[in-house]
């Protein structure tokens, strides 16, 4: 099989394609990123003498581009990953999130329709359901409602994905996924950015009172998942991704002090996210039943490997946090009070 790759030098697509030339689910792989500030070629060094790897640096919105690419490499499949997916950045800069995350998706699924590409993967998130009170999960046909212009170009991408299998009978499936974590993670989401601060003795900047819950899915999990949505997903249908362990921030916060031996004062409380959804949740049934898939990972196992990888890639986490990131950081989240 050959796949083409959207977003593969990010955290989670340079995960799906090292597992996926690792555990050869593919013969050739090609990674398709535009190297903004989240995608780091250093993510898919352990691959890039594999004889099935080859790079292309593009920019998915560019649709003559993504056609004459698909034309060329003729693939089996297209697993779409790229996406603008900090809900910080949307909230501060919302019209990248929408350019890439709604045209792009456009821009490929039209280069897809025109080249003939037999199945597409598209990534999504569960934050397209929105804040869901106790004790309801969401499964596949739950209401969107979205909070941020992250989740909003996201919910309309897996709106107009979808609407090329009812209308042109492109063979895509959608999957939504709960917050990922792991080696490899750019520092701006929850987790990577407590195990960074903590091992440089950082303030930890928790948002309101901490208590925001979210389910956590270690991102091998979430590959694994997208695989088997890629064998045996059904065209048009979607599939929630989620990990079974939903824990408030703060407690997530207070496992990473405690693994990496720092005190609790390095909590710092600041305002609230505006628009911060409450409570996700989801439920894996539809998945389970129709793959097998479940998740291996317990989060306290994921958490320690997660963080012993931080710790040993101290020179990763510094190359990361210069340039444009660095700018970002300072701005809102470095000793945050």
């Amino acid at each position: 099989m050959k796949l083409v790759v959207t977003g593969g030098a990010g955290f989670i697509g340079s995960c799906f394609v090292r597992m996926a030339l690792h555990e050869k689910w593919a013969d050739n792989v090609v990674n398709v990123d535009k190297l903004t500030y989240a995608g780091n070629l250093e993510n898919v060094q352990p691959v890039a003498e594999h004889p099935g790897y080859s790079f292309v640096q593009a920019d998915i919105c560019d649709g003559v581009g993504m056609g004459e690419l698909l034309e060329r490499e003729a693939p089996d499949a297209v697993v779409h990953f790229a996406a603008e997916s900090h809900v910080d950045r949307s909230i501060h800069s919302p019209a990248a999130a929408i350019h890439t995350n709604f045209n792009g998706t456009f821009s490929l699924l039209e280069a897809a329709r025109r080249s003939g590409i037999v199945r597409f993967v598209h990534v999504s998130t569960d934050e397209v359901y929105g804040s869901i009170p106790v004790p309801y999960e969401a499964d596949e046909k739950f209401p969107l409602q979205t909070s941020s212009p992250y989740s909003a170009s996201k919910a309309g991408s897996d709106l107009l994905a979808l609407s090329y299998f009812t209308t042109y009978e492109l063979n895509v499936s959608v999957t939504r996924a709960s917050n990922n974590y792991g080696p490899y993670q750019f520092p701006e989401k929850l987790i990577p950015l407590m195990i960074s601060n903590a091992l440089e003795d950082r303030p930890l900047p928790v948002y309101g009172d901490g208590q925001q819950v979210r389910d956590w899915l270690f991102v091998e999990d979430h590959c694994r998942a997208v695989h088997a949505v890629l064998k045996k997903g059904e065209p048009g249908e979607i599939y929630n991704v989620g990990g079974n362990c939903s824990l408030p921030n703060l407690e997530v916060v207070r496992r990473i002090l405690q693994a990496t031996g720092k005190p609790e004062t390095l909590i710092t409380r600041v305002t609230d996210r505006p628009g911060h959804d409450r409570r996700y949740a989801l439920t894996n049934e539809k998945l389970t039943r129709t793959t097998g898939w479940e998740p291996r990972m317990d989060f306290d196992t994921g958490l320690r490997v997660t963080i012993d990888w931080y710790r040993h890639n101290r020179s990763w986490i510094d190359r990361v946090k210069s340039g444009e990131y660095r700018r970002f950081y300072e701005l809102n989240y470095a000793d945050r009070k």
